[in-house]
């Protein structure tokens, strides 16, 4: 303890706040590290967070005395990571992350009593833009929306009512949504306001490109746009269903399909009349009958007294001789009702005109006598089932001017891969590790490189200062205990002995020399004063010594 209290004098007071200072600092980073090898790791809880939302949320996390990290300027949330999904939960269950936009709950804590209807108005509108905007993030794709709604009222005495008008502005996940998706989005969006109609809402990405203008019915023009994406959809769902069926005959990658298929988008209505004269029943029936009395004889026709009597020509008609004749006519019109049958067909656009199919099949590939694959071609029979078998799937149609091609051509891809190594290749490994697994992997790394360069470039060098000045206060005990040897430094040989583990006088300067003889007699200076107060405090024992030596000498 007296050499260690010796060095630390020797040290002085600005060395020893030196050394403490990186005591405590290595201290420090060594509690540093034992916390975070012991704490549990974090995981991200939500990101991209709204300020607004991130403040509640950060609320929520601190009443509930949860800890958690901000991360990414306060858009991201860090918790630990047994609690990630009851958080998620939690917060869901309190409308959190609300994204920014207020919907109906606008509504749970206003104080109608002094509300005006102006402001219950704009309430009512900003809830309408708010839930919108969240139905409309729900969609796949889409990771952000902002709604714009006008909603004119009506104005007094008037007799023309202005439409009311959509805008939204998404932020994609991908490069483009589908047509559909926006018509799909242009319609609920509709369905929504009372008397929006669809082509009345337009849309914009956040790059600035005009998904649907607003301007209008967009009906026309969005058949106008979808023809080519309906008919590469249409080609491509077909190829994939031939490459499948032929797959299962002639093996994996071995067919190539191309499909090209003329459609037809004119929309035609037909309209037609067929009568059928086998199918004729009697719908009216008219008769008539005429019948008629005439007679020939000779009259005298002159004026007498006897014509003009009453009764005078009866007298004279049946005194008369002559002929009568006698006619009846009958006449009958029966009218027939043909059957008839009115027909009108609705031709949408879209129907497929012709459809040409190019099969490109690889032969098959057997070992030879040298252990090569041998590629051998396919037979006709082969190839003639493969290409009814293609008929067969597109709904082959000769009048209607198809074309299918069956073509046996050798492949440019090198026979034989063994896709044994893609299956293991496919399967988990021994050590799977996920994104955090590698992250917490990194941190461990870093902090075990941080700690060996705290080792070698701190404690090193301070333990190499340390353990000469200890073993130079600990050898002053030992230089007693053994013989005369060990006594050499009090004696006028001590000298010699450091002047023999110094350097020759011809390698140092006069100097050099001075400041040598000087420390050497402090040495024998300490040594004779350390020799004397070994011996007034320990009469006995330096009694023995003297005696053990003057036996060794003799």
């Amino acid at each position: 303890m007296s050499g260690l209290s010796e060095f630390l004098k020797s040290l002085g007071m600005a060395r020893l706040a030196a050394l403490a200072l990186v005591a405590v600092t290595l201290l420090g980073f060594f509690g540093f590290i034992a916390l975070r090898m012991g704490g549990e790791p974090k995981a991200l809880l939500f990101s991209d967070v709204g300020v607004e939302d991130a403040a509640k949320m950060i609320a929520e996390l601190d009443t509930a005395k949860v800890p958690y990290e901000l991360r990414g300027n306060g858009s991201m949330i860090y918790v630990p990571q047994s609690q990630v999904l009851r958080l998620r939960m939690t917060l869901a269950g309190k409308g959190l992350p609300a994204g920014g936009t207020v919907g109906y709950e606008i509504f749970d804590n206003a104080d109608s009593l002094g509300t005006t209807s102006f402001v219950q108005n704009i309430n009512h509108l900003r809830a309408l833009e708010g839930e919108l905007a969240r139905t409309i993030r729900a969609i796949e794709g889409i990771d952000g929306a902002r709604v714009h709604l006008v909603l004119p009222e009506r104005e007094l005495f008037s007799r023309d009512r202005r439409e009311p008008t959509a805008s939204i502005v998404l932020k994609v996940s991908r490069n483009s949504l589908a047509t559909q998706q926006v018509k799909a989005i242009q319609y609920l969006v509709s369905s929504a306001v009372d008397g929006l109609a669809p082509g009345r809402v337009s849309i914009v990405d956040e790059r600035g490109t005009l998904l649907a203008s607003g301007a209008g019915d967009d009906t026309q023009s969005m058949l106008t746009s979808s023809v080519d994406e309906r008919r590469t959809n249409y080609e491509t769902r077909m190829r994939t269903h031939l490459e499948n069926i032929l797959q299962r005959v002639v093996g994996a990658d071995k067919a190539r399909v191309e499909v090209a298929a003329q459609m037809d988008y004119n929309r035609v209505t037909q309209t037609s009349d067929t009568f059928d004269p086998a199918s004729q029943v009697v719908r009216s029936t008219q008769t008539v009958e005429d019948s008629s009395t005439s007679s020939d004889g000779v009259r005298n026709e002159g004026v007498t007294v006897g014509n003009n009597l009453p009764n005078a020509n009866l007298g004279a008609a049946e005194g008369e001789a002559g002929s009568r004749q006698a006619s009846n006519r009958t006449e009958e019109t029966v009218n027939y009702e043909i059957s008839r049958t009115t027909k009108t067909e609705v031709m949408e656009p879209g129907r497929i005109k012709r459809l040409s199919v190019a099969v490109l099949v690889d032969g098959a590939y057997a070992p030879g006598p040298d252990g090569n694959m041998v590629y051998t071609p396919r037979s006709n029979e082969e190839l003639a089932k493969i290409q009814a078998l293609v008929k067969s799937a597109i709904g082959f149609d000769e009048a209607r001017g198809d074309q299918v091609e069956v073509v046996n051509l050798q492949f440019a891809e090198t026979p034989g891969v063994d896709f044994g190594t893609d299956d293991a290749a496919s399967e988990p490994g021994l050590f799977e590790f996920g994104r955090g697994d590698i992250m917490r992997l990194a941190e461990l790394a870093v902090i075990g490189v941080l700690a060996l360069i705290a080792m070698f470039f701190v404690l090193r060098p301070l333990i190499a200062r340390v353990a000469p000045g200890v073993a130079g206060a600990g050898s002053a005990q030992p230089a007693f205990a053994g013989g005369p040897s060990s006594m050499a430094l009090a004696g006028p040989e001590g000298s010699d002995d450091i002047a023999g583990a110094l350097p020759s006088p011809d390698q140092l300067s006069e100097d050099m020399l001075i400041d040598i003889a000087q420390v050497a007699g402090k040495v024998k200076q300490s040594s004779v004063r350390k020799i004397g107060e070994l011996v007034n405090n320990h009469p006995d024992e330096s009694i023995s010594i003297l005696r053990s030596w003057l036996h060794e000498a003799v």
